[in-house]
């Protein structure tokens, strides 16, 4: 973006490392996850869209996770507080940080992880988000202020975990009319393009192989299609919102189309086998 990153960007990345700080003592069980990951990987991609959220998601794994520093003492040390929703924190200056479960070690209950010491409040479950705890890797992470030197080292989701975040998170908010939402949608094809297609394709494709996250890959995969498999297709209308003014509906409508039947054709009988995706017509 001409002119530096979004001053409103800037803050988000400082509150990133703020959180991240904070939880410093459980920092090999936290992963970072929603589109601040995305943007690691993938940045911009092209658009001319502003690549910036404001929110910090971090994936906690309760298998790497110690009983002490308790999570919710050691980021209210640090000013963050607790809203009304289990995992819902908020920084002092108001930037939004979500500490989340994978639905799948998530434990009995509705809304809240159970995190044993940590009890339920620390932390919200989200189905989709397995994949971040099997394909992951440390990413440094620094500041976007000039004014600040920081850069913390941490586990950073990887292209296919996030892919495969993001398209539950759309399937499951589709037709609400969510801004959010929509620009969910817009980071579905910065990581298509961005990504070698084959190197997606392989991460798609080890993460069905792994148990904890073979039931919501597979899904994924299927929605993924639905979604943005054909140019009538709901997420591509998303995306197409979230881009205006500044890109052309049948551009970004054609890149779909041709980036999610090249990752489905990628995905299908790799290496001789046989592919783990249900094959859905495009």
């Amino acid at each position: 973006m001409p002119g530096g990153p979004d001053p409103l960007y800037v803050r988000a990345r400082a509150t990133l490392l703020n959180a991240a700080d904070a939880l410093a003592e459980q920092l090999d069980a936290v992963v970072l996850v929603g589109a601040q990951a995305v943007y690691l990987h993938a940045g911009s991609a092209d658009f001319a869209v502003a690549d910036h959220t404001t929110d910090a998601d971090f994936c906690v794994a309760p298998s790497d996770l110690s009983d002490k520093p308790l999570l919710a003492e050691s980021l209210e040390a640090r000013g963050f507080s607790l809203r009304e929703h289990p995992g819902a924190w908020i920084s002092p200056d108001g930037i939004p940080v979500d500490i989340m479960v994978p639905e799948a070690l998530a434990g009995a209950g509705s809304r809240g992880a159970r995190l044993g010491a940590h009890g339920t409040k620390a932390a919200r479950r989200a189905k989709g988000l397995e994949g971040a705890l099997v394909d992951r890797a440390r990413m440094t992470i620094a500041s976007l202020d000039p004014a600040d030197d920081r850069a913390i080292a941490m586990f950073v989701a990887g292209p296919a975990a996030l892919l495969v975040a993001k398209v539950h998170k759309i399937a499951e908010r589709t037709g609400t009319g969510d801004r959010v939402s929509d620009k969910d949608a817009l980071d579905v094809l910065r990581l298509l393009r961005a990504t070698d297609t084959a190197t997606l394709a392989d991460g798609l494709v080890q993460l069905s192989a792994h148990d904890l996250s073979a039931a919501v890959t597979t899904e994924a995969v299927t929605q993924l299609a639905l979604l943005f498999g054909t140019s009538e297709a709901k997420g591509i209308a998303m995306a197409v919102r979230a881009a205006r003014p500044n890109a052309e509906a049948e551009v970004i409508s054609a890149s779909f189309v041709a980036l999610v039947s090249d990752l489905l054709t990628a995905t299908g009988g790799r290496k001789g086998t046989q592919s783990p995706f249900p094959q859905t017509a495009t």
